[in-house]
């Protein structure tokens, strides 16, 4: 195969970028088998604020930009689940 033909061997969940951000952000995912995945944004208190992907993806890397302009300032979590595998980080939006 060729160099874009290569699969993620493992699930991962990569640090957004630009951490702090204002007013958007870009995540960064990889999922290495076919099934169901889920990347959640939550407030410091742990309420959910807003799923960005919640379905059935197939084996590769995904980029998702986070749009939080309408949200205060604050630190929030990234959270990626699919199958076993389960990654929290801390994000800050600073306007």
């Amino acid at each position: 195969g060729t160099e874009g033909d290569i699969l993620p061997a493992a699930y991962a969940l990569q640090q957004n970028y630009p951490n702090p951000f204002n007013p958007a952000t870009v995540i960064r995912f990889s999922v290495a088998a076919k099934q169901t995945a889920s990347l959640q944004i939550f407030n410091i208190t742990g309420r959910l604020v807003e799923i960005l992907v919640n379905g059935s993806l197939t084996p590769g890397e995904y980029e998702v930009t986070w749009q939080a302009g309408h949200l205060p300032s604050g630190t929030y979590f990234m959270q990626m689940k699919s199958g076993g595998f389960v990654k929290t980080r801390k994000m800050v939006l600073l306007k």
